[in-house]
């Protein structure tokens, strides 16, 4: 057994950066409350989803890395004691921005950041506009609780960014997520959805033996350019090496989830279905092809 107490906060966000912050750091406090080590934090937690609309305004919601938040983070980090993991828009330079995770060692010390690398552009979601895609590749971060393999929101729909992560050793996958439905998609529609995140990060889980945990934003959040908004679907899950769904937060509720994961799984999973050394690695040199003509 190694086992490693990860919290998830869940919750909703409004136009105010101080009460979302705020929010925040009680969903880190009660994580850590109940004995969390690592604490995950949902995509662009400090403000509102501003992507439902391109304006060039919310390019001043952006902060550098160090920064504002940064400082904030790493100083309830250090006084708990806990590695956490944020999501912030980072400015880089002017015109420059990226979405950014940021983990926090346990210390307060930055361990490391991801930029976001697979950049949506649809209806609700132009993050084109205001995100340059990352250019600090699918590398895992390294903490007292173990190294990260950290990817954002649109990156969980790619088998190969979860597969890169895991062949350069990480030992589980974090997505911090803003995703929710249409209002106006039929229920039927909706649940399509939500099931097909679910299980494409299963599949993750299950291909690569390693446990993932991802945290989503809840609530509604309407579109400033008075179109449909966005109601966020919650469902914030940790899943096992075989897939299996070890927690799951509600889909429209605020909540601080809270579960201990065993890290030698991984270890006893890979042993029986050992992928990794079955793959034809020969033979894969048509991934980095666009489409096969």
């Amino acid at each position: 057994m190694n086992p490693l107490t990860i919290g998830l906060v869940q919750q909703t966000c409004n136009a105010d950066r101080t009460a979302n912050i705020d929010k925040s750091m009680a969903g880190i406090r009660a994580a850590a409350a109940k004995g969390a080590q690592l604490v995950v934090l949902q995509e662009l937690h400090t403000t509102l989803y501003f992507c439902q609309s391109e304006e060039t305004a919310c390019f001043d919601l952006a902060e550098s890395i160090p920064g504002p938040s940064t400082a904030q983070f790493s100083a309830i980090a250090k006084e708990l004691g806990v590695v956490l993991v944020i999501s912030l828009f980072e400015k880089r330079a002017a015109g420059l921005y990226h979405n950014t995770a940021v983990v926090l060692e346990a210390d307060g010390t930055i361990a490391g950041t991801y930029r976001k690398m697979h950049i949506p552009d649809d209806p609700g979601y132009y993050e084109k506009f205001y995100f340059t895609p990352g250019d600090l590749g699918f590398t895992p971060i390294d903490t007292s609780v173990g190294r990260l393999g950290v990817l954002v929101c649109w990156d969980q729909w790619y088998p190969e960014a979860a597969r890169l992560m895991a062949l350069a050793g990480a030992e589980i996958l974090i997505y911090p997520t803003a995703i929710g439905w249409d209002p106006r998609d039929e229920a039927a529609e909706q649940e399509r959805q939500r099931e097909a995140w679910i299980t494409v990060q299963r599949g993750h889980a299950v291909a690569n033996g390693l446990h993932v945990v991802a945290v989503n934003r809840c609530g509604f959040e309407a579109a400033p350019d008075h179109g449909p908004g966005s109601q966020f679907w919650g469902s914030s899950f940790v899943a096992g090496p075989q897939g299996e769904i070890l927690a799951e937060a509600g889909r429209s509720d605020e909540d601080v989830l809270v579960t201990t994961i065993d890290r030698q799984r991984s270890e006893d999973v890979r042993r029986i279905w050992p992928f990794l050394r079955d793959r034809r690695i020969e033979a894969f040199v048509d991934l980095t092809r666009r489409y096969r003509d």
